[in-house]
């Protein structure tokens, strides 16, 4: 660790000393020793003196020339619908403003004046408004895992964006998870529903598609990718086998991906009104010419479009007099169902296809029975004696 905390103070500041190893132009090593006053200052120092002493790998290389390499390495590592967010969090909103400069420019002050200006910028997509703040932090998320690319490349000792902190606003409340209860569920499905039986009647039976897909993303809490690319050879009797999702590229075309995670690859006991459901949906596919196994249940031949479930979604909710959610959102839907039901976190975490139970934890924790208040009673039901 090269900042160590040393007895004495100054100025009510504590002492410290800043300590770095480097190996100079001859390939000695060599090492600097100096002391300041405050952790911050400490940590400034220990800034300045890396690029003073440590030399780079790629002393001439751009943000630009690092973007370029950084993009095509992960091309092979993410998924194209995750790689398109990096590009639109990137392009329009760093590399105009940081492209051109090297790396050893980028220093702690020079993005802390980028963060500043930053907060001012309106967004892209639309110019008349200002950046939300979800969207400044996933840009800074960005760039700094790009940058940590930098330092395990050695193009860089140390991440200077690091001390300069993501954005944060004390003011903002953190937003309430929206999900539907049952109840809001079954007015939203009823909609649907009578939706997809006018149009039947009309001699068009593709909107119970619809119908199908956001009783599957109630009932099982599967990622709209998944459920997009769900097949009819994936079910079998009451199980769904998830093992693959869907990505719906913007200039046409789908292309099947791996699920998020190894722990995305899960097999679904359903309830019993989404098997007669499916089971209902399948007779309809298979009057279908050419109907096959791989055909996609919400579909047929090709998947529902993201954008029309979209349109769907808020035409359902409107007709059903609830605030529109999400389609994700019924995704914590399921895991709220079950949640308030008393279902262990774990197997909501094993549901939802998480690599890791903190992270359903850290989401769905609040919708528990504050488990002290069940501890007490408990005790004062075992000892009503004492």
């Amino acid at each position: 660790m090269p900042i160590y905390k040393m007895e004495g103070k100054r100025d009510g500041l504590q002492r410290y000393r800043v300590r770095i190893n480097y190996t100079d132009k001859n390939g000695k090593a060599r090492q600097l020793d100096r002391v300041a006053y405050g952790k911050e200052a400490a940590k400034q120092l220990e800034e300045r003196l890396n690029h003073e002493v440590k030399p780079m790998g790629a002393p001439n290389m751009t943000l630009n020339d690092l973007y370029a390499e950084y993009i095509e390495a992960r091309r092979h590592e993410l998924r194209e619908n995750t790689l398109r967010a990096i590009r639109t969090r990137l392009e329009p909103y760093i590399l105009p403003e940081l492209g051109t400069y090297t790396l050893r420019e980028l220093t702690v002050p020079l993005l802390q004046k980028w963060k500043s200006c930053f907060d001012e910028r309106t967004n892209a997509r639309c110019p008349e408004r200002k950046i939300s703040l979800m969207l400044k932090q996933d840009v800074y998320g960005e760039l700094r895992t790009m940058l940590n690319y930098a330092v395990r490349m050695e193009y860089m000792p140390r991440n200077p964006l690091t001390s300069v902190g993501n954005f944060k606003n004390p003011y903002e409340m953190k937003k309430e998870m929206k999900y539907y209860t049952p109840e809001q569920f079954a007015k939203f499905i009823a909609v649907a529903r009578e939706e997809a039986q006018n149009a039947e009647a009309r001699g068009n039976d593709k909107e119970w598609n619809y119908y199908v897909f956001f009783n599957i993303a109630f009932f099982t809490g599967m990622r709209r990718g998944e459920i997009c690319a769900l097949k009819w050879s994936d079910l079998d009797g009451d199980i769904i086998h998830v093992r693959r999702s869907l990505v719906q590229k913007i200039n046409g075309g789908d292309m099947e991906t791996p699920t998020k995670s190894k722990t995305s690859i899960r097999d679904l006991q359903m309830p019993q009104p989404l098997v007669n459901i499916l089971r209902d949906h399948r007779a309809r596919h298979e009057k279908l010419e050419g109907f096959t196994e791989d055909f996609r249940i919400c579909g047929g031949e090709r998947a529902i479009r993201t954008t029309t479930t979209d349109f769907r979604n808020t035409r359902y909710s409107q007709g059903a007099g609830l605030e529109r959610i999400r389609v994700h959102d019924f995704r914590h839907s399921h895991a709220s169902l079950l949640a308030n039901n008393g279902i262990n976190i774990q197997e909501i975490a094993r549901r939802l296809g998480h690599s890791d139970i903190e992270v359903t934890w850290n989401i769905y924790s609040h919708l528990y029975p504050r488990e002290e208040e069940r501890a007490v009673t408990l005790m004062n039901k075992l000892f009503p004696f004492v």
